[in-house]
């Protein structure tokens, strides 16, 4: 039941338009609200970000009234506490706030308060003849399948997933290598049966478009009057000699590769690991492995990262990650995988083209994913790109199949952030599939609603927490510093001309949020005036969205 709790330090309601506080709530340990000002009203809500954690404090706040986590680019509604954007999926707690005998109270329950969220409301009786068949158990499927239960939907949904598990934060596998299941899926059985969403175990092997059914390899069929492909990415293999054929060799995008991998390691570490791949899951991997073991990375570009980041940001990355022991060769081209003298089952060594051998108890593959859609390959319905993914409109939708949508890893869609005007795009990142799906299912629930931009957000542990928004498609050919690169504390902004198209930022919090909500409003600073110094923290928010 709802008590009344007083708001520590504080006599009246005094924030400006714009403002936000976090302030204490006596009587309750630990307890914290923020306290956010839009206009003339002043919210009561939850004080940290769902996701995980970070001080909503530390945010960015709109004029319209949208808190975006500093550290992750979760985005939240003040007026109600909603999820905006992923990658939260708990809404904040809203708490009334008022003034009283020259003092501030809030109404709430104790245990609400301390969890700093609430639940979302998702609990359903499925009726009705409409029927939703999600392909894909990741990120974009949960995002699809809570949103649509959240915006109302009420007709069947079932989700097949060939993992053994319910659907995971999968960036902890790469970072973290989390193999206990119950520390990385997001919702339980019990969630699911509430929000009477079926969760089934099992591989789709083809899609009748015509007659709107999925078969999987037990050989059942899912009839659909909605159908969302959301089935991922598939790891690659290097088709060189040994790889095929040796054990512990081992690509990452499961519970189960994590368990294989963290089995060969062992409790105690101390393995000769090669990593091969030096973007983000390769340098991920290496990070993780590198405090009991003797790790090395093969990349094939001078530094890491530099397609993406550039080569002076990637050179703060191997700095940051050499400093930790592991050891790199870059500039390095792989010939083949060798047996090991003890056990010729089993890989003994990694040989580059320049003939350096390298000692390799175990080596992980980071060398990126391929669209998940073996499936659709023979299928005459559909025109898969050369990459394998699948060509969608703003709203998701598959061309030339009305109710069918493709989210996620498989998806080229048409992207309209800065430096691009609609270009095609497939982005492979957590966030902009759980959003994808956040906006398939509002075109499910609400067909008369116009597609939500966003703007792509993702985050990776390159020996510091490494934050980034935006995207480029057509490339970028400046860079723009601030910051001190050598301490690892800088914001990158890239450039397409003069145009902004996408920032890096490490220890800089909230540069990238900020400037994730300038590029959406059109307002972001041009590269020249960065150069120049100026601050993207100094530039005021417009109320209006203009991608």
């Amino acid at each position: 039941m709802a008590q009344e709790y007083k708001l520590k330090g504080l006599s009246a309601l005094d924030l400006k338009s714009g403002e936000k506080r976090e302030v204490e709530v006596e009587g309750i340990e630990g307890g914290k609200v923020l306290l956010a000002r839009v206009g003339s009203t002043t919210h009561a809500m939850s004080s940290n970000c769902t996701h995980y954690g970070a001080p909503l404090k530390l945010g960015v706040l709109t004029p319209e009234g949208r808190l975006t986590c500093a550290w992750h680019g979760a985005c939240f509604n003040v007026g109600t506490g909603d999820v905006e954007d992923a990658p939260a999926l708990d809404p904040l707690a809203k708490f009334e706030v008022y003034e009283k005998s020259g003092a501030v109270y809030i109404k709430g329950e104790e245990a609400t308060i301390k969890a700093s969220r609430r639940q979302p409301n998702v609990k359903c009786k499925a009726q009705g003849k409409e029927k939703v068949v999600v392909v894909g158990g990741g990120s974009g499927a949960m995002g699809t399948v809570q949103a649509l239960r959240e915006q109302g939907f009420n007709g069947d949904i079932s989700m097949i997933s060939k993992e053994p598990n319910l659907p995971i934060d999968r960036t902890k596998l790469s970072k973290a290598l989390i193999a206990d299941k119950s520390k990385v899926e997001w919702r339980s059985q019990e969630w699911f049966d509430d929000a009477s969403i079926a969760t089934i175990s099992d591989e789709v092997s083809s899609v009748d478009f015509k007659s709107k059914s999925v078969s999987t390899k037990s050989g059942k069929s899912y009839a659909y009057t909605k159908l969302i492909l959301a089935s991922g990415g598939t790891p690659k293999a290097l088709p060189l000699p040994g790889f095929k054929d040796l054990s512990n060799i081992f690509l990452l995008r499961t519970i189960p590769d994590v368990q294989a991998i963290n089995g060969a390691v062992g409790e105690k570490g101390g393995k000769k690991i090669v990593v091969i791949g030096s973007s983000f899951i390769g340098m991920e991997v290496a990070n993780a492995l590198s405090s009991n073991n003797d790790v090395t990375v093969v990349g094939m570009e001078s530094t890491p990262l530099e397609r993406v980041m550039g080569k002076e940001v990637g050179k703060v990355f191997q700095r940051l990650i050499s400093d930790k022991g592991v050891k790199f060769h870059m500039e390095a081209s792989v010939d083949s995988a060798k047996p090991s003298k003890d056990d010729s089952s089993k890989v003994g060594s990694v040989s580059l083209k320049d003939g350096t051998n390298l000692e390799a108890e175990l080596v992980i593959l980071g060398i990126g994913v391929s669209p998940a859609t073996e499936y659709l390959q023979d299928n005459s319905a559909v025109q898969l790109e050369k990459d394998g993914s699948i060509k969608t409109n703003e709203s998701f939708e598959v061309q030339n199949q009305p109710g069918v949508y493709a989210i996620g890893d498989i998806a080229t869609y048409p992207y309209h952030g800065p430096g691009s005007n609609g270009d095609f795009t497939r982005i492979e990142h957590w966030n902009v599939a759980q959003n994808a799906g956040r906006s398939v299912a509002a075109s499910i629930a609400k067909p008369s609603v116009a597609p939500k931009p966003f703007i792509p957000v993702f985050w990776s542990a390159q020996g510091s927490q490494l934050r980034y928004c935006g995207n480029t498609p057509n490339g970028w050919d400046d860079l723009v510093l601030q910051g001190k690169p050598d301490e690892a504390k800088f914001a990158a902004f890239y450039g397409k001309g003069d145009t902004v198209v996408a920032v890096a930022s490490m220890q800089m919090d909230p540069v990238m949020t900020q400037s994730a909500e300038l590029m959406r409003r059109g307002n972001m600073l041009p590269l020249s005036e960065l150069r120049k110094g100026k601050s993207v923290m100094d530039v005021g928010l417009p109320s209006e969205i203009k991608i």
